[in-house]
Parts: structure tokens; C-alpha cells; sequence
């Protein structure tokens, strides 16, 4: 049943974004809707922001004014979606939804690729995503909870030690 689940993306009111995901994952839960909508996400980055000279760990909406949900799209959960508080529409030609490609949906970073591999400390790798795309580097430290692993690269030609997630590199 999980084959039939796609991505689609729904418009909000602005700033709306985690009060309609939260409305919905209610929603999931207080109909028992897992089987039918899997996951809803409001995807964000991670930065800093210096305000008054201080520096402040942030996180921005990729995407603001769109929640996406991976579910498969009935005339249930249809209107449960675009009957939920903030929601205004899916994204589509008039009232039909269009689910994202597996392309967008891997370009957009919503759904990252399970990658199971195991690595060693000193092993080379290869950076197959991300602004190091294409570098290779050594392995220093592995955060097997945090599914992150530190690596050793040469930036201009200085040894730097960058931290990255298991499924941006690539054994070599």
C-alpha cells in the first residue's frame, strides 16, 4: 500500500506552514489516517544569523507558504487536506493535485535516500552532494547516532575538517 503514497504540495497562508502541519498530523492521528497520508514536512535550513553582534543558530523555511505530504491522494484525504485551518490549495491546475516527480522531490531534499554502508576511520570517501560535491577526503570521525561523519578535505590547500551526512558520500 505504501507504493501508492506520492509527494504533493499544498499552498498555506503565510507563516501558516507548522500550525497546518501540526493540524494535520492531528488530524492523521485522531482519524487514524497513517496508512493513507505517511508523512507531512515543512522543510527547513539550518543557519546563523548575527543580530546585535551575537551569533544565533536559526532555521529558515526552504519553502514558505508550502507544506508537503506524502499520502495517497483519495477523495478522503483530499478533503481532509484542503478542508484543513490555513490550507488555501494544492499545487496543480484548478482543483487537481499534481504529485512531484521523484526527481523534484530528490532535487527539493525532502526524502533522503536510506544509505547503509558501513565505514571505517582513515577510509577514503568521495562527497557525491552538497558544496563539496566532488571532493574526496578521509574519515576522522563517525557519529553513528547522528548518522554524520567527519571527514578530512583540502580546501585551498589547507586540511579542514568538514561534517556531513552518511548519504553525501560515496566509498571509494
Amino acid at each position: 500500500m505504501a507504493d501508492d503514497t506520492k509527494w504533493y504540495v499544498v499552498h498555506t497562508y503565510s507563516g501558516y506552514e507548522n500550525k497546518v502541519k501540526a493540524n494535520i498530523e492531528k488530524i492523521i492521528e485522531n482519524r487514524n489516517m497513517h496508512n493513507v497520508i505517511e508523512q507531512v514536512a515543512v522543510p527547513v535550513q539550518e543557519g546563523i544569523e548575527i543580530k546585535n553582534g551575537r551569533k544565533k543558530n536559526v532555521e529558515r523555511k526552504l519553502y514558505p507558504g508550502y507544506v508537503l505530504l506524502k499520502m495517497i491522494m483519495n477523495d478522503e484525504t483530499w478533503y481532509v487536506v484542503r478542508n484543513t485551518r490555513g490550507v488555501t490549495s494544492f499545487v496543480g491546475p484548478g482543483s487537481k493535485p499534481v504529485p512531484l516527480t521523484e526527481e523534484e522531490v530528490a532535487q527539493m531534499g525532502v526524502e533522503l535516500p536510506i544509505v547503509d554502508f558501513e565505514l571505517e576511520i582513515d577510509e577514503i570517501v568521495r562527497v557525491i552532494t552538497g558544496p563539496f560535491e566532488g571532493a574526496i577526503g578521509n574519515v576522522k570521525e563517525i557519529n553513528s547516532s547522528k548518522k554524520t561523519v567527519k571527514i578530512q578535505l583540502s580546501i585551498f590547500g589547507r586540511e579542514t575538517h568538514v561534517e556531513l551526512d552518511y548519504n553525501m558520500l560515496q566509498k571509494i
